[in-house]
């Protein structure tokens, strides 16, 4: 069957480029929400926990419950519990409207917006929702915002950051104090000449498949999963016999062989047209079909990709769409 491979090595050594950024490992959190970008939950989680990761983020209270024994504290991005999880958990806030609805003495992070728009508080409404906070006796244990385009030239970077030290001032006239403030990801870290803040929500980097333009030098990071399938069938096909639905496919003349994988796995069904280069320089011959990719030749094994990035250049997306769709039933191997 169909499987990935997680390279333990280049993980860790991910981690440790990461960690000369923050200068310590008690400041990364490691992001670990939808299957740890498809790597796998609780592997990732354990694998991370056994460098050293003290904190991690996940999206939702399910994901929360299956790693918590494992890290100081867990941050849930996108969800609302029913109860107090317990202090170890804490819940991202990104409206006053939730911030009503979370049960009391529940710790919680406040999400600001400072520019992306998507999620938070508005700073205009940050006194409004320290006073929800006191009312409904919730701990507030962080206050935290996301960059819009921290991987891109330009100036949003510098003056979303610019606001997030003016919601800190104010924070702090208003007697915030004693909680944790936040605001990098992958590459706002590596955007920053000092890091100085309590901790980096860490994702993409963790995983080696950061890309960012040449002119911000970031270090040189290694893929952490490789995707790999298994011969099913081959036969001997004429130039004259067309492969696959449609018949779009066609060779020479030689060996084609099917392998496990398909749509159904989460592989892009992409374009037969333009079919998808392997890394060893083979085209997919014909349409990806729900379980199974035809390709020239009858090797045992096939390595889809090695780097999700570069895969995902050939079908004009990003890396994490190529990771984050790839069933959670595909075995994953740590090597």
């Amino acid at each position: 069957m169909s499987y990935i491979e997680i390279s333990r090595e280049n993980f860790f050594y991910n981690l440790n480029q990461i960690a000369a950024k923050t200068q310590s490992k008690e400041k990364i959190a490691l992001v670990l929400k939808d299957n740890a970008y498809g790597h796998g939950l609780n592997l990732m989680a354990k694998l991370a926990a056994e460098w050293g990761v003290r904190h991690s983020v996940v999206r939702t209270m399910a994901e929360a419950a299956q790693i918590r024994d494992l890290f100081e504290t867990v941050l849930v991005l996108s969800d609302t519990p029913a109860e107090d999880p317990g202090q170890s958990i804490r819940i991202a806030v990104n409206s006053l409207d939730q911030l009503r609805r979370i049960p009391p003495h529940t710790s919680i992070e406040l999400k600001v917006d400072t520019g992306m728009h998507r999620n938070g508080i508005v700073s205009e409404e940050l006194t409004i929702a320290l006073d929800i906070v006191g009312a409904r006796q919730l701990r507030l244990t962080g206050i935290m915002t996301h960059y819009r385009s921290a991987d891109e030239m330009g100036s949003d970077f510098f003056w979303q950051r610019k606001r997030f030290e003016a919601v800190r001032g104010a924070a702090e006239k208003l007697g915030v104090g004693d909680i944790r403030w936040h605001s990098c990801n992958s590459a706002a870290l590596f955007r920053t000449q000092c890091f100085d803040e309590d901790i980096a929500r860490i994702g993409i980097a963790a995983y080696g498949c950061l890309r960012m333009p040449d002119s911000f030098h970031i270090p040189h990071l290694k893929p952490v999963m490789t995707l790999w399938a298994e011969r099913v069938a081959t036969r001997n096909v004429r130039k004259s016999e067309r492969i696959g639905y449609g018949g779009e496919g066609q060779v020479d003349s030689g060996m084609v062989s099917t392998y496990d994988i398909g749509y159904g796995d989460g592989w892009l069904r992409g374009n037969a047209a333009n079919p998808y280069r392997l890394p060893d320089g083979r085209d997919l011959v014909g349409r990806v079909s729900m379980d199974l990719i035809s390709v020239e030749g009858e090797d045992d094994k096939l390595c889809l990709f090695d780097d999700a990035s570069e895969a995902a250049e050939q079908f004009n997306t990003i890396g994490y769409d190529i990771l984050v769709k790839l069933s959670p039933d595909i075995r994953r191997i740590v090597v």
